[in-house]
């Protein structure tokens, strides 16, 4: 093995992601090993490192396996050595940019629900400290 490629364990340790979660995500086709060692394990390139990076990403902002797909599709045909004519190259940035609003509206939901959370917590947190600090007569 060469100083290229990673097993599983590092990337798992890497992307914080489990193995099996790893290798369901090689399952549905999101992320494929870049090779084989000649033990047959898993071995992975820093570009599968920054896949399974994107898919971590947008998995608690809800989005489901065939729209990871369908961004990741579209990100590697933008980011190929083949030529995109002008047309296609316009398809493919809009697909980005529909997940990159659905992000950016899932991410202001996300706040409204964190501002809430910490609201509940601060009101239990002076609900706490007025019971402790009045004493019996």
């Amino acid at each position: 093995m060469d100083d290229k490629h990673m097993q599983i364990g590092e990337v798992a340790a890497r992307t914080e992601l489990s193995l099996r979660t790893i290798r369901h995500y090689e399952e549905t086709g999101l992320v494929i090993p870049s090779a084989r060692s000649q033990g047959g394990f898993r071995l992975y390139t820093e570009a599968d490192v920054v896949r399974l990076m994107v898919i971590r990403r947008m998995k608690p902002l809800g989005f489901t396996l065939d729209q990871m797909r369908d961004l990741l599709d579209a990100t590697d045909r933008l980011d190929s050595d083949d030529p995109l004519d002008a047309a296609e190259r316009d398809v493919l940035l809009g697909r980005v940019r529909v997940y990159e609003q659905a992000a950016t509206e899932q991410v202001d939901k996300l706040r409204v629900q964190l501002a809430r959370a910490e609201d509940f917590a601060a009101t239990l947190r002076t609900r706490l400290d007025q019971n402790t600090s009045v004493t019996p007569s």
